[in-house]
């Protein structure tokens, strides 16, 4: 039996940053319907038309640039975090074992296309200095002590702890930081790069469908597959996992952001993050400050479970509050514009009760063979519940469902996910010091860079 993490992501082998499929399909490949057209949809399509299958993507609504409501993953503040993130705790110990596993994955390959001026200009990737800090010395917090080392030993790049980034960041000392450390990560100018994805699987030979499918996948696999005359469905419709995957845990966990004009004119400007998270404030209260590109910054946050309706302005008293405290961490806010065109975004972050969920459709179908009927594997694979971390752990899930969509086209049998024994930060470590070596040595994206977590 084939286990995904058995499939790492390897650029130049089964992972392209070319418009060209890495494996071209053949007329026999098998066909995958991927439900879902935001950033986790988008990304599983790109790893799957890379290992040369043919690929189907079916949403209800892409990404628009418009004034019309944007995609969640457009809206998402899209700085990679290490898990727990700062919008909100995992409460469920196997999503979070595998987060860690997935988000290393997605770290280096955002670094890797952020490496490149041009395709960081076109994918809306950079690289920058991202801080945390703490209202208390992170050894009288050992939750937060342990993220810390895990961190510090991820393979991520830029690690410094040093209390001095808060007078370096110029953050108002009457606050109560007096702990910090940062290092560098992946910001996404999500437009930008939901467009860019958007292109990038089309060229590598996607087929996009607009349609709004109703129901549990589960009661019309057959109708789909047969519809769209596909091997395997990929459910990757985020919230709305709770009526395609029947699953009632799903939840939305609203969230919104204030945009501001960063152009230096106004207040200094900011080219790093900041942020403290919810669990490690005293008051239990975001604040969440992250450059989108070069002329806009974002203000954060907010995390309200099962608030379903979209109906904030930046004069509802929980964005009043969000922007009084980012004014109070970092002096000068006060005085910044909001962008004219689109001052707020907000949206529905796709949260579950037990986190992230990539697995096979655990129930099995009865099917007729000869006459007889007898019980068979699903053939549905299922990758929602990301909440805010959809960008942070893209390729990471990605790779897992890869591994799951062969598993199922074998008709094994389908297995409930399971807790990652440990991250192996070493192995995450080494791959990190090759991706830079690789880089250094200008060796092109055959080269064969292996980008993994493992357990």
């Amino acid at each position: 039996m084939s286990s995904v993490l058995d499939q790492p992501l390897i650029i130049g082998e089964n992972l392209s940053l070319d418009p060209i499929p890495q494996q071209a399909p053949t007329a026999t490949s098998p066909t995958i319907l991927i439900i879902g057209g935001g950033v986790t949809g988008l990304i599983t399509a790109w790893v799957l038309l890379d290992r040369g299958y043919h690929v189907t993507v079916l949403a209800s609504r892409w990404a628009s640039f418009t004034d019309e409501q944007r995609l969640t993953s457009q809206i998402a503040g899209a700085l990679w975090e290490y898990p727990p993130a700062v919008c909100g705790q995992h409460t469920d110990a196997m999503s979070l074992s595998n987060s860690k596993r997935w988000c290393m994955v997605a770290y280096n390959i955002w670094d890797e296309i952020a490496s490149d001026p041009n395709r960081a200009a076109i994918s809306g990737v950079q690289m920058k200095s991202s801080n945390f800090f703490f209202p208390c010395p992170l050894e009288e917090d050992s939750k937060q002590l342990l993220k810390m080392h895990e961190i510090e030993n991820s393979g991520v790049r830029g690690f410094n702890r040093a209390p001095s980034l808060i007078q370096k960041q110029g953050i108002d000392p009457r606050y109560g930081a007096v702990d910090a450390y940062e290092h560098l990560a992946p910001i996404i100018d999500t437009d930008r790069s939901m467009e860019w994805l958007m292109v990038l699987v089309q060229s590598k030979g996607a087929k996009f469908v607009t349609e709004t499918i109703h129901g549990d996948l589960y009661d019309q696999e057959d109708e789909l597959r047969a519809r769209f005359g596909a091997d395997v469905i990929v459910n990757a419709t985020g919230l709305a996992g709770q009526e395609l995957a029947g699953d009632q845990t799903c939840f939305p966990l609203r969230g919104a952001l204030i945009r501001i004009i960063n152009d230096g004119i106004d207040f200094p400007k900011v080219e790093s993050s900041l942020a403290i998270a919810a669990d490690a404030a005293h008051d239990n209260e975001i604040v969440f400050i992250v450059p989108r590109n070069d002329n806009i910054l974002l203000l954060g946050g907010i995390a309200q479970p099962h608030e379903w309706n979209l109906d904030l302005t930046i004069e509802s008293p929980e964005i009043q509050r969000m922007r009084a405290r980012c004014e109070a961490f970092l002096p000068g806010l006060e005085f910044a514009r909001t962008d004219p065109e689109y001052p707020l975004a907000q949206g529905l972050r796709p949260a579950r009760e037990r986190n992230v969920r990539v697995e096979r459709e655990l129930r099995r179908r009865r099917v007729m063979v000869n006459g007889r009927e007898r019980m068979e594997p699903s053939r549905v694979v299922h990758s929602y519940g990301q909440g805010g971390a959809g960008w942070s752990l893209s390729f990471g899930c990605a790779a897992d469902v890869a591994g799951l969509v062969e598993d199922a086209l074998h008709n094994l049998p389908a297995r409930a996910m399971a807790v990652s024994d440990r991250l192996d930060v070493e192995d995450v470590h080494v791959q990190a010091q090759l991706n830079q070596s690789w880089l250094r040595d200008g060796v092109g994206a055959r080269g064969g860079l292996e980008i993994r977590a493992k357990l």
